[in-house]
C-alpha cells in the first residue's frame, strides 16, 4: 500500500497570504505544490491536496481534512514575508516541535533547497500554528523563500521545476532512510521527449548527444520516444532527471 500525503497550497481565494508589487503568496503556493505533488504521484505516493484552485478553506478545515483522510503525512507549501523588504531571504520550515520523522524531513527538504541556491534558516518549532498543532500526522510547513526578497524571488522564478524536485525529493529521502519507502526493484530510464514525427526525434537525440546525454530513440505504439540512460536503482535515474531538467528539458522517469 503506497505512502499518503496531502499537500496544503497555503492561503488561498479571499486570503492571498503575503503580497509584495502584485504578487500573492497563495499563487506561487499553489503553482508549487501541484508541481510537487505530480513528483510524488510519479515516484508511486498516494498525494491529495488541500486546495487544487484558488479556493478558502480555514487552516482548521485543512487540518481535519487530512485527519479524515487518515493520510500519513501533511506538507504545507508557503512563501515567507518580512515587514522590511529585501531585508530577509531564505528557506526555513516549520514544525510542531523538533523531535522524530517531521524534524528529519523537514531538515531534509531544507537541504535539498539549500542546493538549490537558498540560504537555509534552518527547522524552527511553532506550536502555534493549527496545520501543526491540530493535524494527527507528522506535518510541515514549507516556507520558500522571501517574497518580498527580489534575490529569493529570482530563485523561485528562474529555478521553478528544481524546486519542486528538490522539496519532493526531500520527502522522499526521508521515507526511504527510515525504510518506509523501498527503492523498486527493475530499472528505470528518463525520457525526454516522444513525437509523432521521428524528425523531431531525431533532432532531439541529436542535440542531447551534443551535450553528452547517453540519448536513443525507440518507436512504440506510433511514437518515437528519446530516452536518456538505462538504471537500476530510481535514486540513479533521479539523479540523471535533474541534470536534465537543469539543461531546460521536460523529462519523465520511466520504469522499465
Amino acid at each position: 500500500m503506497p505512502y499518503s500525503i496531502m499537500l496544503d497550497a497555503g492561503h488561498g481565494g479571499r486570503d492571498p497570504g503575503a503580497v509584495y508589487n502584485g504578487r500573492q503568496e497563495k499563487d506561487d503556493a499553489l503553482a508549487l505544490t501541484l508541481a510537487i505533488g505530480e513528483i510524488l504521484q510519479d515516484r508511486g505516493i498516494d498525494v491529495l491536496y488541500t486546495r487544487m484552485t484558488d479556493i478558502y478553506e480555514s487552516p482548521y478545515q485543512k487540518a481535519m481534512e487530512a485527519n479524515e483522510a487518515e493520510v500519513d503525512f501533511f506538507i504545507s507549501i508557503h512563501r515567507n514575508s518580512n515587514p522590511v523588504p529585501d531585508s530577509a531571504s531564505g528557506v526555513e520550515s516549520l514544525v510542531y516541535n523538533k523531535s522524530g520523522i517531521k524534524l528529519q524531513m523537514a531538515e531534509n527538504i531544507n537541504e535539498q533547497l539549500e542546493s538549490i541556491g537558498f540560504v537555509n534558516l534552518g527547522v524552527k518549532e511553532r506550536p502555534g500554528l493549527v496545520v501543526l498543532r491540530r493535524t494527527r500526522m507528522p506535518a510541515v510547513l514549507v516556507e520558500v523563500g522571501f517574497i518580498n526578497s527580489e534575490a529569493d524571488n529570482n530563485l523561485f522564478d528562474n529555478n521553478f521545476d528544481d524546486i519542486a524536485l528538490a522539496i519532493a525529493e526531500g520527502i522522499l529521502d526521508t521515507l526511504q532512510m527510515n525504510g518506509d519507502v523501498a527503492s523498486p526493484a527493475g530499472s528505470y530510464t528518463v525520457q525526454a521527449g516522444a513525437f509523432r514525427n521521428g524528425t523531431y526525434a531525431d533532432r532531439l537525440q541529436q542535440e542531447l548527444l551534443e551535450q553528452d546525454f547517453p540519448a536513443v530513440t525507440s518507436q512504440d505504439g506510433g511514437l518515437y520516444r528519446i530516452t536518456v540512460g538505462t538504471y537500476p536503482t530510481l535514486d540513479e535515474a533521479a539523479a540523471m532527471e535533474r541534470r536534465l531538467k537543469r539543461a531546460g528539458y521536460q523529462t519523465v522517469i520511466v520504469k522499465g
